[in-house]
């Protein structure tokens, strides 16, 4: 069985996947097939744009 391949996805897909997160309009399965991602991978970004998106507004 190979590996697959360490991915570096940029800021601007992170937020992309994030957004639709939490847009809801999808489930975190068709999310993932949709880009290619595990769902927790799409849970971690979506928490750490949640998080981190009230240093906007402080």
């Amino acid at each position: 069985m190979t590996r697959r391949k360490r991915r570096n996805h940029s800021a601007e897909f992170k937020v992309k996947v994030a957004l639709a997160a939490i847009k809801g309009d999808h489930t975190l399965a068709e999310l993932s097939t949709q880009f290619d991602l595990h769902q927790n991978q799409i849970i971690d970004w979506k928490n750490q744009l949640l998080e981190q998106s009230i240093n906007i507004f402080s």
